[in-house]
């Protein structure tokens, strides 16, 4: 009791002093909107460039390139493109059709498309997504540090790996910076979730991503022609025979998938809220996948050659990208800046926008959050604060070491596939067959899925997702022999998922009957939803 009692005073504190402040009040008062108004949508542009937004960020930048490498390349490709095709784009048109449909949040979602019983299912989906929203602050965190070394000393011609790699090793065991830097992350993020859907989050969007895409153009272009860069062409697109044989690599692929589309998220679910009757579902997500894809592309053409082009031996390259560690960007891609004419400025606007991409994929994370809190009646703007909040707090976890990230990737990266699965099996409950056709390829679509194609997809997810979650999780044993089963260590083993994900599940069970009875009635009727 005293300590909800004190993280309760906690969030009053934070919520009075932001509406203290008479410039924050300004934005507070008339920015964002409220729970009753409904009449707020995304255009068509602004809903696709929002959802972009949430798939072009640090999961392509940051999360694809060092996958890829150390799951060999060209073999990677092939299995994540398959994934983005099985996994990403059935799911993401299922959870834009029942978006539409219930107008509500995950939580509201679950219980009003499968019934009472599936509420925690969906106090799960919106629980991993906000704990990936969590430590996603952190890499925005990381973005805009190298945004700031760009421009101050620390920024010096020809830096060397060695170099690089010391700053990076300086930043992230610095608690105190990584926290800083969190920090106002999620400041920004929460400045501009509260202008609304079309006045802050849309807005930003549709200037952000386009630029990003622009300069990631640029800087392929540029890293390709590199010398040396031929060795990291080679590693990116030759496709080798264990790796395509390997189950490591097709489950990192479709967590891949998953992360880097927002499939499994619920950010779709709750975004689709915000969208018109006729919006074309199968054509939306279809774009979201592919634009996922070239942007993923672009950003391992930038990575991948420049780490071959700047080590100091091929066998050097090698076992950089066989590694596949956090720093890879932010250790190669900043001394390739400063070997380039006017690379300050460049480094400055790449590391620049890619924090703000980060920030796009942050909105969404957050929106899922809040969109669950507002549907119990709490106002809006309290909403945005208190899940900001929350975030933060929990966040400060994983700066405090790259190993404490790292589980947090691990643990939500398995989660984001169970919530693939849930997703899924809601579709069973209500009819796969008829969401198909009333609700996927509804009015206004112009693209239809076929229903060999998406009904199979939907019914073979759970049992990829249960043979792979499966697959893996026993892997630890081999990879920790001594400790798989200990969930109170820190590390990539079977343990630390059980652990947390069996605290969120215990937690949905025994809050069903709470949100059941007090998240407001969405738009679909009892009878539809087979009740």
């Amino acid at each position: 009791k005293n300590l909800i009692f004190y993280i309760d005073n906690l969030i009053t504190i934070f919520y009075t002093m932001v509406t203290r402040y008479s410039f924050l009040k300004n934005w507070y008062m008339n920015g964002g909107f409220d729970m009753e108004q409904k009449q707020e949508k995304f255009s068509t542009i602004g809903y696709i460039a929002a959802a972009l937004g949430m798939c072009i960020g640090t999961g392509n930048v940051w999360r694809f390139p060092r996958v890829c490498a150390a799951n060999g390349g060209g073999a990677f490709i092939i299995a994540w493109t398959i994934a983005m095709l099985v996994f990403a784009v059935p799911l993401l048109s299922t959870e834009m059709a029942f978006g539409k449909k219930t107008r509500l949040g995950c939580i509201g979602t679950f219980r009003d498309a499968g019934g009472k019983k599936y509420t925690w299912m969906g106090f799960f989906v919106a629980a991993v997504c906000f704990f990936l929203m969590s430590y996603y602050c952190v890499l925005q965190g990381y973005c805009l540090k190298y945004a700031v070394n760009s421009v101050t000393s620390a920024f010096k011609p020809n830096l060397s790996t060695e170099t690089t790699s010391a700053m990076w090793t300086a930043f992230t065991d610095s608690q105190a910076q990584v926290i800083l830097f969190h920090a106002i992350g999620f400041a920004l993020a929460c400045f501009i979730v509260y202008q609304g859907i079309a006045g802050g989050i849309e807005k930003f969007c549709k200037v952000a991503i386009p630029a990003l895409f622009i300069i990631l153009v640029g800087l392929a272009i540029y890293a390709v022609t590199l010398n040396g860069a031929n060795q990291g062409l080679q590693y990116l697109f030759t496709v080798k025979k264990e790796y395509i044989l390997s189950p490591n690599t097709w489950i990192q692929a479709f967590i891949q998938a998953a992360w880097s589309t927002g499939a499994g998220w619920g950010f779709i679910i709750t975004y689709a809220n915000y969208v018109g009757e006729e919006e074309d579902v199968p054509t939306s997500c279809l774009i979201m996948g592919l634009g996922d894809n070239l942007g993923a592309i672009l950003s391992a053409l930038v990575v991948i050659p420049a780490i071959c082009a700047l080590s100091a031996t091929p066998e050097a390259a090698n076992e950089a990208l066989s590694q596949g560690n956090f720093g890879l960007t932010f250790i190669y891609i900043y001394q390739l800046f400063t070997t380039i004419p006017g690379g300050r400025f460049i480094s400055f606007i790449f590391f620049g926008l890619l924090a703000i991409a980060a920030i796009t994929s942050l909105f969404s994370m957050i929106e899922v959050g809040v969109k669950c809190v507002v549907d119990l009646g709490l106002p809006r703007k309290k909403a945005v604060v208190s899940v900001c909040f929350a975030g933060f707090l929990v966040g400060c976890f994983s700066c405090w070491s790259l190993v404490n990230i790292d589980n947090q990737d691990w643990v939500w990266g398995i989660g984001l596939l169970v919530s693939g699965a849930f997703i899924a099996i809601l579709a069973w409950k209500y009819g796969v067959e008829k969401l198909r056709t009333q609700e996927v390829n509804a009015k206004g679509a112009d693209v239809h899925l076929p229903k060999a194609y998406y009904t199979g997809c939907m019914y073979l997810i759970p049992v990829l997702v249960v043979i792979m979650v499966v697959y893996w999780l026993l892997q630890t044993k081999e990879w920790f022999p001594d400790t798989w089963l200990n969930p109170f260590i820190i590390q990539d083993n079977t343990g630390t998922v059980l652990l947390q994900f069996g605290v969120v599940i215990l937690a949905g069970l025994a809050l069903s009957k709470f949100f059941n009875t007090k998240t407001v009635k969405g738009a679909m009727k009892d009878n539809e939803a087979g009740k």
